[in-house]
């Protein structure tokens, strides 16, 4: 028989904690139903200065805390959900909790991508769960599709738009015509971006979403650290015009794939053909295309972020560990890893480029540049010539490779930047078609 009441505490009460705590409140006899057990919200763990603010009106007082041990020792408390976020203290928070014999529900993507093996592992020691839905794309639901729907397929490869702050910016400057400072400003103002935006903007929130994810489907341990990584903030108005006139979009990609028996996983804005479906994905939203053996294409698009939809995840995975305890369900998530497998280093992944440089105008300056790349291995498909400047005698050119080992662009683009003829190598951005 399980049990009548499952009781759950909340650590966190920022912008996604609050909203986590009302819905578990203000939805408490749907949220029962659902789970087929009465759940009850019995303590909130807070820092002091969030008591007595707007957040916390119109709730029990006698449900916050700020000690550490009060909070871990209230009776029938058998689920934790942690939104604090980070690493410390929210990672002794988690392990605390699960030696205690609580589940654990999650949407600390840093924590999960960093220590989600080891922490499932003290989980199946202690019987119980680590949930951690609302730690990619928010609401949208993915990671219990990964791990239920599409195991019998085995995962080929995982393209995702993942983070929101940044979709939006490139969004902005695409259809405005606008570089990348002034719409970073405007993100900031309306609240889609940090006052310290680096996490978002260098791609480092998308590689901790996308070690999840690969470590979840590729059957190896990705860590974020194993994932080569580049932000946007190099990208410039023009280089959307001329993708545009390419017939490409920019966006922000997280990518985990198979390729020739090593599995690439990297963090990189890219051209993307204009028709596809991850071009179409604009705003705030996020995105994820999976393709697996057996299923083909699959894909995943909503709200990535937010108090609203990443409480609906957060509540899901309460209702979800409710249910097992109700009825004593013992299994256990886990990430399958293979030994052997490896990371292919980023010098040896083969993709076609964008590069735009701006050269002296002067006759026999684009056969100085065609015979580095010839003499690097790379065979260009397309060389424009975009906007001269008369003043300077210089102008900007646009060189499209068919595709290239990124070890022998790379080594290109070094002997460029020594060629007399070429002022500034501008920007080089990677073509996934």
């Amino acid at each position: 028989m399980g049990k009548k009441s499952i009781g759950v505490g909340l650590m966190g009460f920022g912008v996604i904690g609050s909203q986590v705590g009302r819905v578990l409140l203000n939805r408490a006899a749907h949220i029962s139903e659902q789970a087929g057990s009465m759940v009850v919200l019995r303590k909130i763990k807070v820092i002091e200065p969030d008591l007595g603010t707007p957040k916390t009106d119109g709730i029990d007082p006698v449900l916050f805390t700020i000690d550490e041990n009060e909070f871990f020792n209230t009776p029938d408390m058998d689920i934790v959900i942690e939104v604090i976020g980070g690493e410390k203290p929210a990672r002794s928070y988690n392990e605390r909790a699960i030696k205690a014999g609580k589940h654990v529900v999650t949407a600390n993507k840093e924590l999960i991508a960093k220590y989600g093996s080891e922490l499932m592992e003290l989980a199946k020691i202690h019987n119980v769960s680590l949930n951690y839905e609302a730690a990619v794309g928010g609401g949208i639901p993915l990671i219990a599709p990964l791990q239920k729907d599409l195991v019998a397929n085995n995962i080929e490869g995982i393209y995702a738009i993942i983070n929101g702050t940044t979709n939006y910016i490139l969004t902005r400057m695409s259809s405005e015509d606008i570089d990348f400072a002034p719409v970073l400003a405007e993100a900031q103002k309306l609240g889609y971006a940090e006052a310290n935006p680096s996490n978002d903007i260098e791609g480092i929130d998308a590689a901790y979403k996308l070690a999840i994810m690969a470590s979840l489907t590729m059957e190896i341990r990705v860590r974020p650290e194993d994932i080569y990584c580049e932000g946007i903030s190099k990208l410039e108005s023009r280089d959307f015009r001329y993708a545009s006139e390419l017939g490409y979009a920019i966006k922000l990609l997280a990518i985990a794939r198979h390729s020739n028996g090593s599995v690439e996983v990297h963090v990189y804005p890219a051209f993307v053909p204009e028709g596809s479906f991850l071009a179409k994905v604009d705003g705030v939203y996020n995105a994820v295309l999976v393709e697996g053996d057996l299923v083909g294409k699959v894909t995943f698009w909503g709200e990535g972020a937010g108090a609203k939809p990443t409480s609906s995840a957060v509540v899901a995975n309460v209702i979800q560990a409710a249910r097992k305890i109700a009825c004593g369900d013992t299994s256990h998530s886990y990430w399958k890893i293979k030994p052997g497998k490896k990371i292919k280093p980023m010098s040896e992944i083969t993709t076609r480029y964008y590069i735009r440089m701006t050269i002296n105008d002067m006759p026999g300056a684009l056969a100085g540049i065609a015979g580095v790349f010839g003499n690097c291995g790379i065979s260009i498909s397309a060389a424009l010539q975009k906007e001269d400047n008369l003043e300077e005698k210089s102008a900007e050119i646009v060189i499209m490779t068919h595709p290239s080992k990124e070890e022998a662009v790379q080594a290109a683009l070094k002997e460029l930047n020594n060629l007399s003829v070429v002022k500034t190598i501008n920007n080089f951005i990677r073509v996934e078609e």
